[in-house]
This record gives structure tokens, C-alpha cells and sequence, in this order.
């Protein structure tokens, strides 16, 4: 059976448009940047190559690149334009001017001198007259384009100034790519792995991009070594000229809280709600929960069974102790729960200067302040109110105190029967 001989220039054609497909889908894969801005920084390369060599200064040149032929085409672009919008000087004007030695400066320029338009240039710019020999129906600020020779040899120059075009483009893109996928996951909570340590700053490898953990957003107790795998919270994104600027934190609260929803099913759900939350990282923190259909004990969901769910985090966190209180809309009651595990009697509220007295037994004093006030701090953190503690002798006492209370309500309101009879027997 005779076999279909196949040219030379289609066999390189063929066999060169698969190795440049795959190249490009590789390309895009390894830089996470998509197709279309693979091919437009393609496109842009060929047209410097191609103004390089074969182009004028001043020239706009569009190179447009078939991705299955492999030809590219080009394209002189001129804007239409008239005296409003260009000035117009005619050749022995401008000889007449570089004669003389007048220059653009924009230092020695003069304020009016600075406004004036830009001068008229044949290689980019077309009047509207000429235009409209060309298009009809053509407007001011229309681009006109103008196919131009193809070209496929192109020199030393031309090819490095490609070269440089593609890798700057291909940076950015990817530079820019990096900045979206790690903006969209600004404070959340992801894995790394450490890279290096410098001086105090700890450089986390999150696969794409190095984040940076500065001293000041590191857990005091906490030890770090290369090749530690480290959760940390995505604080903030900056665009920089290297790429994007990862800011990481351990110690923000709002880690402790994502955290919380990454394993507690019922908060990421949104039945299980996460009200308030007080840290101090490395010690203790204090979360307030609530629920948001009946049947459904939210602190028993965060707890987990035999403790699972809290107990990850704890880990997590280096061994940071969790207080998870039922939030509730009484402010005493919500008071009381955020300063446990120490026992409240009574709170006492000022609304006018949102203060706050617990009154609390007296052997339990020091547990409802705290090691160095800490939880005390926390309870008002957690609650938004100031709060002081005042301790009682014992519980018998509290009891006295509720039962002068009760006498006492007992005599007013005896004073006030009386008072009624004395009027009605006055009436009578």
C-alpha cells in the first residue's frame, strides 16, 4: 500500500504546533494564569519583534497569533484624529524647531506650554479625511487598522526583545494570578509549611507563595522549626512588586473562630452561631456560642463527643485553654457565664457607664479575676462592659442579705396596705 508522502514544512508545522499547544497548556498548569493571557503575551512579543525589525518609531503594531495554524498576522493601528486633539506641524516647521534646539522639557516649560496637545505623528496618528478614504463611516477616536506584511525571519535583536516581552508579561500575570487566588482567601485559616527562619521572622511556605509570620504575630511560648507544618491566619494581602505580600498571623481571634468552623459542622452550617470572642493567644481565649434552632446544644456541638472537636484545637493551638460559654441576650446572665469557671451571686449593672459589679463568694475571688486578671479581662473583652469583682464572706451572708431585702419589701408594702385602709376609713 503506497503511503501518503507528507512535506517537510507541513511534518515541522504539525509536529511544532503540538509541541507549542502542549508547551502552553504546561505553561498555564505550572503559573496557574489562564490560555488567553498566555496567547495575549504570545501576541505581544511577536509585535515587538516584528516593530523591531521591520516596524518605525512611534508605530503601534497589533500582532495577532492563530493558535492552531501557528501564523500570526500584523497590524498597524493609527487613531483618527483632528486639530482638537493633536497639533498639527508641517515639516519645516519641525526642522526649523530642532534647528534651534527647542526641546520637550518639562522643567523649563512654562505652565500654557505644558497644556498643549500632543504633536501630530503620521506613524500612529490618521486624519479624519484620510480615514474616511478608507472607512466611511468613520468617527474621531475610531482606530483604524491596516494589515501589514508577514514576516517570519527575524534577526538577533528582535528575538531577545521577544523574549524579555514574554518573561516580563508572563511574571506579571503570574504575579497577578497569585495576588487574586491568595486575595480571596485573606482571613482564613490555611496550612504551611516553614521554610527558614531570619532573626525572628518565620517565612511559611503556602505552595504558591511565601507568608511571612513577624515576631509581633507569633505566640510567645511557641517554638518553630523548619519543616514544621503550621496552621496560620491569612491576615492580609499586599501586592507587591515581587509578588503578593502574605501577612500571617497566630494570635489574631478571628483564628481560633475559623478554626472553630472548620470543625464544627453545625457552625460552618450557620445552626450553631459563633456571638462574641475574647484571646489572648498562647493563654486563654473565651467564645461565646449560640444556637439558632431548637434542639440543637450549642456548646455540646463545639465540645464534641468525649471532647474530640475542642481538643483538635486545643492541640492546634499549642495547648491554649478554651472557655465556650452559652451567649444570652440578659446582660447579667451573660456576665455570669463569661466569668466562669468562677461562681457569680449577682451582677449589678450601671447601664449609663455600661459597668458591671459581680459579686462573687469570697473563696472564689481569685478564680473570677484570674492568674494576673486574666479572666476578668477576658469577661469584659468577651461582654463589651466594664467589669470589677467584689467578693462575699460566704453564701449564709448573701441569704441575710436577700432576707433584709425580703423584710424589707414585706414593710413597705405593710405600710402601704395600711396606708390604703387609713384612706378608706377616712372615705367612710
Amino acid at each position: 500500500m503506497a503511503r501518503k508522502k507528507v512535506s517537510k514544512n507541513e511534518e515541522n508545522k504539525s509536529g511544532g504546533m503540538g509541541d507549542f499547544g502542549s508547551a502552553i497548556s504546561a505553561l498555564c498548569e505550572e503559573k496557574g494564569i489562564s490560555k488567553e493571557k498566555v496567547i495575549e503575551t504570545i501576541e505581544a512579543a511577536l509585535a515587538a519583534a516584528y516593530k523591531k525589525d521591520y516596524g518605525k518609531k512611534g508605530q503601534n503594531i497589533r500582532a495577532e497569533f492563530d493558535e492552531v495554524s501557528g501564523e500570526a498576522k500584523f497590524y498597524l493601528l493609527k487613531e483618527v484624529v483632528d486639530e482638537t486633539v493633536r497639533e498639527f506641524i508641517s515639516e519645516n516647521d519641525a526642522e526649523e524647531m530642532a534647528g534651534k534646539g527647542v526641546e520637550k522639557n518639562n522643567e523649563s516649560m512654562d505652565d500654557d506650554e505644558k497644556e498643549k496637545l500632543p504633536r501630530y505623528n503620521a506613524e500612529r496618528d490618521l486624519t479624519i479625511e484620510e480615514a474616511k478614504k478608507i472607512k466611511k463611516d468613520v468617527s474621531l477616536g475610531d482606530i483604524i487598522e491596516t494589515a501589514l506584511p508577514q514576516e517570519s525571519d527575524y534577526g538577533r535583536v528582535a528575538a531577545q526583545t521577544a523574549k524579555q516581552v514574554i518573561i516580563q508579561r508572563i511574571r506579571e500575570a503570574e504575579r497577578d494570578s497569585m495576588f487574586e487566588e491568595y486575595k480571596s482567601k485573606e482571613g482564613e485559616v490555611i496550612s504551611g509549611v516553614i521554610q527558614r527562619i531570619e532573626g525572628r521572622n518565620v517565612f511559611i511556605d503556602l505552595g504558591k507563595s511565601i507568608g511571612v509570620l513577624f515576631p509581633g504575630e507569633q505566640v510567645d511560648r511557641e517554638n518553630y522549626r523548619v519543616g514544621q507544618r503550621l496552621k496560620v491566619y491569612l491576615s492580609s494581602v499586599d501586592n507587591g512588586t515581587k509578588g503578593p505580600g502574605l501577612i500571617l498571623s497566630r494570635v489574631h481571634p478571628d483564628m481560633v473562630k475559623k478554626m472553630f468552623e472548620l470543625e464544627v459542622p453545625e457552625i460552618f452550617a450557620g445552626t450553631v452561631e459563633i456571638k462574641a470572642i475574647a484571646r489572648e493567644a498562647g493563654e486563654r481565649t473565651k467564645i461565646a456560642v449560640s444556637s439558632t434552632e431548637e434542639g440543637i446544644d450549642p456548646i455540646g456541638s463545639c465540645v464534641g463527643q468525649k471532647g474530640t472537636r475542642v481538643q483538635s484545637i486545643i492541640e492546634e493551638l499549642g495547648g491554649e485553654k478554651l472557655d465556650i460559654i452559652l451567649w444570652n441576650e440578659d446582660v447579667s446572665k451573660f456576665i455570669s457565664a463569661a466569668l466562669s469557671p468562677a461562681k457569680v451571686l449577682r451582677v449589678d449593672l450601671d447601664e449609663n457607664e455600661k459597668k458591671a459589679l459581680a459579686i462573687v463568694p469570697e473563696d472564689q475571688l481569685s478564680l473570677a479575676i484570674g492568674k494576673r486578671g486574666q479572666n476578668v479581662r477576658l469577661a469584659a473583652k468577651l461582654t463589651g462592659w466594664r467589669i470589677d469583682i467584689s467578693g462575699m464572706a460566704n453564701t449564709e451572708d448573701e441569704q441575710d442579705v436577700r432576707a433584709e431585702d425580703e423584710n424589707q419589701n414585706i414593710n413597705i408594702a405593710e405600710e402601704s396596705v395600711d396606708g390604703k385602709e387609713d384612706k378608706n376609713i377616712a372615705s367612710e
